[in-house]
């Protein structure tokens, strides 16, 4: 019988309450609280849950992931394995959980309600009814995943509403995805059964959705900062923390700890703050815990106070499994292959015709988000084919499947800032086809077919190429935290020296081809406007 005692301010997010105590914990659970009147210098959390991640986009498979995150005093996660589904179908999803079972880090699953995203894009794999159905019958499953099929749903689309049956019927929780939805649409997609949705970008969208009911998750990861924009909601209403997207560089420098920190420098109370990261998540998903009382799992984070949460150890089932920002376990990880179809393209293969046509659409990106918008702009033409201008910020982006040796869909983008070169990455968001963007058409194909050997990250300079290689499904490495930050960081600092100013490049190009955001996105099969769902010509008339 294992038996050890933590003392500190006990945070007690269901008594609202903080007090000086002395927790016992014996094979795994809580089985005494003392409240004394010593003086104590620092604090005991509730584990901490990250309420939405896509384990996939911290480029690292789930142990590697758990490696980084649990210093960070994250004790679970609500992992949506929608990427690596699109990839490799269910197989996919059981790489995920046999992976994350090797370390202490509790995964929980929402099983992907969305893949392929949308009917406008090649994928690797579809997971109908049947799929999420058997899937949802596992107590790894604990949701369905974000319900980015929104028309769908305001549709009542039969594959849609089986998917959300199954979930309900189980008594699991079905997760929302509605960017923009408002008014008697919303009511109609919440009234379906969907409880959360982590796609509010504005406190008037946020406050809307809490006050029919829905529970926000408030985003703050590496490709969408929206706290600053949310945080209003914690004043009146539970809300949830979540992440969407961490890459491992942002997870070592600060994870859920730095949620909390920033919530609480926002204005957020700090008992409402760790209840949003342990509390409310927990009780939303049905897990067992969340709070620290008699007979609950020993998961327990101790910080140093209630402004920067320094992370000082991590408890997991009475287990020590992290202190001092490192973790106390080895992650074992898991090899699987890229399912990329090598590609052998020649900038002659990417030209676009401009059909005697002068003006085109073209996709602005923004810094930090992972909406876009569209911008109708002035082109030059050579030879009856469209030309970039990196003097104005104009490049080409392109979409390849990854799945066929279909032509790629070719367009224009803005916002990227390049000035030669370009980059490629076979993280797109979300059928996970070949993404890239070029000042040129020879450095759009070599970056393409650099990236198609071993999927990752790939840029040049029109003479110098470098990559970041992701064997794992073409989205995840089996190195460590740190070896994947590091080799992210030089190649970020490559693709800055071709003169991109964006603090995420390749996580924001990987959202320009999720045609389910706003505004303009392109597929493998074109350019598409998300507000009509419909494809789109790139020229247009005068």
């Amino acid at each position: 019988m294992r038996s050890l005692t933590v003392e500190g301010k006990l945070v007690d997010v269901v008594g609202d309450r903080i007090f000086p105590a002395r927790v016992t914990v014996q094979d795994g659970r809580v089985t005494a609280i003392e409240e004394t009147d010593e003086e104590m210098d620092r604090y005991i959390l509730p584990g901490l849950i990250d309420s939405h991640v896509h384990v996939e986009s911290s480029l690292l498979v789930p142990s590697r992931f758990a490696e980084a995150a649990v210093p960070r005093g994250v004790t679970a996660v609500i992992a949506d394995p929608h990427e690596i589904a699109n990839v490799l179908g269910v197989e996919g999803v059981e790489f995920m959980m046999e992976d994350g079972a090797k370390v202490p880090l509790r995964f929980h699953f929402a099983a992907p309600s969305c893949v392929p995203a949308t009917p406008w894009e090649s994928s690797g794999a579809v997971l109908g009814p049947e799929e999420v159905d058997r899937l949802m019958e596992r107590d790894e499953v604990v949701a369905l995943a974000e319900m980015m099929n929104f028309p769908g749903v305001l549709n009542e689309d039969p594959d849609v509403m089986a998917k959300i049956e199954s979930a309900l019927s189980r008594g699991k929780p079905v997760d929302g995805h509605a960017p923009g939805l408002t008014g008697e649409e919303l009511e109609r997609y919440i009234a379906a059964g969907i409880g959360t949705d982590h796609e509010c970008t504005s406190a008037e969208e946020a406050l809307e959705k809490a006050d029919k009911g829905m529970l926000v998750q408030v985003r703050e990861g590496s490709a969408s900062k929206n706290m600053e924009e949310l945080i209003a909601v914690a004043d009146d209403h539970e809300f949830l923390l979540a992440t969407d997207d961490m890459h491992a560089g942002d997870i070592l420098e600060g994870y859920m700890d730095r949620l909390l920190s920033k919530a609480v420098s926002l204005g957020a109370a700090p008992l409402n703050a760790v209840k949003a990261a342990s509390l409310w998540p927990a009780r939303h998903y049905r897990l067992e815990g969340g709070y620290i009382d008699l007979d609950m799992p020993a998961d327990m984070v101790v910080v140093s106070d209630l402004k920067d949460f320094q992370v000082l150890e991590v408890y997991i089932g009475g287990e020590l499994v992290a202190a001092d920002g490192r973790a106390l376990f080895e992650a074992g990880p898991s090899q699987a292959g890229t399912n990329i179809r090598p590609r052998q393209l020649k900038g002659e293969d990417l030209r676009v015709p401009s059909h005697g046509l002068r003006r085109a659409r073209a996709i602005r990106v923004y810094p930090d988000q992972i909406v876009s918008g569209e911008e109708i702009v002035d082109v030059d033409a050579a030879e009856g084919h469209v030309l970039a201008d990196p003097s104005r910020d104009l490049s080409y982006i392109a979409v390849a499947s990854r799945y066929d040796g279909s032509p790629p869909a070719v367009g224009l983008v803005t916002g990227f800032g390049l000035e030669k070169g370009g980059m490629a990455s076979s993280i797109a968001h979300d059928s996970h086809n070949i993404i890239a963007v070029a000042v040129d058409l020879d450095s759009l194909a070599r970056v393409i077919n650099g990236v198609s050997v071993n999927g990752g990250y790939y840029a040049t300079d029109g003479e110098r190429d470098a990559s970041l290689p992701l064997p794992v499904a073409g989205l995840m490495s089996t190195a460590t935290a740190a070896e994947v930050a590091a080799k992210e960081r030089e190649l970020s600092g490559f693709v800055r020296s071709l003169g991109c100013k964006l603090h995420a490049p390749f996580m924001t190009m990987g959202f320009q081809s999720l045609l389910v955001l706003p505004s303009l996105k392109i597929g493998d099969r074109g350019l598409f406007d998300s507000r009509e769902f419909r494809f789109v010509d790139l020229m247009v008339g005068e």
